[in-house]
């Protein structure tokens, strides 16, 4: 049961060949086994999931019938799950149980899912490798040495060994779509807007967006269709009606345009991935899609940009987190500014403080116009940018990462090194813009994806030119040997 996708189990427990119970027994157990190989939960929730799973059932026997009912999934650690741990890979959070659920959580909870556990990431979603978490790094089931990518590791890593069918993630700069593509997923980032983020913890509230991590497009669009939605809760949420994202699964993609970026063709891209790219390219073009050459020209000032916005908008967010409320308190402080201090000091992470004080000094009264204001300036740069090239093509295709995942612990002590694998991904956040990364093939025994960007609300049809490609492909359908 184990190797079926989302899609399958909904059919399998629609023809009741199995019920959600055993189902999730059987992954428990699963990961039980073989999580220890690979560390990508946090919490399991054993019980919670048993309970949802035969609640699930019930519902079944008396009639329902949803796509989702009795589906098992995870939660990136970073969504509140209440009555459960929700610790943001950090010491900060280590006790902290959430007092409700996230939007999503609730959402996905209504729609009939059996929460199993809350995956391993990224202390406060800040990393490309997943190597940050207070809980320890979490390893790439493709090979055991090498990193997931992050900051949505766990998830990725979990759904990648086949331990459940699909997980939530978050998308800042590209933590979906990397870790997809280094873990041989599919990973959706929704437009900003399009999925609440009530309920999920800020990492950089004008970057950060929820989406499904899973092996195919067509269980991403099941996923999402439970996920999205206006919700009055979070004043960053868009009422704009939600589709229905399978229904377009199997459109032609005759007379597609596709865009393909001259300036991701660039020195830093391995020319491995860069072959498998244009294999994609061809593949798609047998499918009836037209190819056309398009520019980003302020794409080489996206990485400086973002890494003075997210820090920025970091340091404000975690200046809650000062021992006082909630969260890690220092043992026996002097006074109020040794209790802040030490708080926050013990209680972050390396990587954390390393942006906190990135984004401080950015705000600062001397240099806010110098760079932050200036970050802005070439955020709406980039969003016209690709508004341009959309008024000549439907979609834009190119790598999702300019390497193959590397070993652990290869670039922790250059964080600059580590910054660059998001060069293609966070273009996405900085205009708001949908994206979505699927399998394309492998380098060296690893994962290699591409990534498809589209206009504002046009998840579908991203989902529709992934959902073709891999009726056409089978990179999607590989498993990392042992798992």
């Amino acid at each position: 049961m184990h190797q079926m996708t989302l899609a399958e189990i909904a059919r399998g427990l629609a023809d009741k060949k199995f019920s959600s119970e055993e189902l999730t027994r059987v992954l428990l157990s699963r990961i039980a086994t073989l999580d220890p190989q690979l560390n990508s939960f946090i919490s399991l929730t054993e019980d919670l999931a048993i309970t949802q799973a035969q609640a699930a059932d019930a519902r079944r026997a008396a009639g329902e019938n949803g796509p989702l009912l009795g589906a098992p999934l995870a939660h990136k650690d970073l969504f509140c799950t209440q009555g459960i741990r929700t610790s943001c890979g950090s010491l900060m959070l280590d006790n902290f149980k959430a007092p409700y659920d996230a939007t999503v959580v609730s959402r996905l909870a209504s729609a009939g899912t059996v929460t199993l556990g809350k995956t391993n990431m990224d202390e406060f979603a800040m990393g490309s490798a997943n190597e940050s978490s207070h809980y320890g790094a979490v390893k790439n089931p493709w090979n055991l040495e090498c990193v997931p990518g992050g900051s949505s590791g766990g998830s990725a890593a979990a759904v990648a060994a086949r331990l459940l069918p699909a997980a939530t993630g978050t998308d800042t700069g590209g933590s979906i779509r990397q870790p997809a593509a280094l873990t041989n997923l599919t990973g959706l980032k929704p437009t900003y807007g399009r999925v609440s983020r009530w309920g999920m913890i800020a990492y950089a509230s004008s970057l950060d967006q929820a989406g499904p991590m899973a092996r195919t497009a067509e269980d991403c669009a099941l996923l999402l269709q439970g996920m999205a939605g206006f919700d009055p809760q979070d004043s960053t949420s868009i009422d704009e009606p939600v589709p229905d994202y399978s229904a377009s699964l199997n459109t032609s993609l005759k007379g597609l345009r596709i865009g393909v970026p001259k300036e991701y063709f660039s020195a830093g891209l391995d020319p491995r991935i860069a072959q498998l790219v244009h294999e994609s390219v061809k593949e798609l073009e047998k499918l009836g899609a037209i190819v056309k050459e398009v520019s980003l020209p302020n794409l080489q000032h996206a990485i400086p940009a973002y890494y003075v916005i997210a820090p920025a908008e970091a340091s404000s967010n975690l200046s809650r987190f000062d021992g006082v409320r909630f969260g890690y308190r220092c043992e026996d402080p002097k006074d109020l500014t040794d209790l802040y201090k030490r708080s926050r000091a013990e209680g972050f992470g390396p990587e954390v403080q390393r942006r906190i004080m990135v984004g401080a000094y950015a705000l600062s009264a001397g240099y806010y116009d110098a760079y932050y204001l200036q970050a802005q300036k070439i955020r709406r740069l980039i969003k016209n940018d690709f508004m341009n090239a959309f008024a000549d093509v439907d979609v834009i295709l190119g790598p999702t990462t300019p390497n193959p995942a590397w070993k652990i612990g290869a670039k922790t002590h250059d964080p600059i090194a580590e910054y660059l694998e998001d060069f293609y991904t966070i273009t996405a956040n900085l205009a708001g813009l949908p994206g979505l990364s699927m399998p394309a093939g492998f380098v060296d025994g690893l994962p290699v994806g591409v990534q498809l960007l589209a206009p504002y609300f046009q998840e579908g049809r991203l989902l529709n030119v992934a959902h073709q490609y891999q009726q056409a492909t089978d990179w999607h359908t590989r498993a990392p040997e042992g798992f």
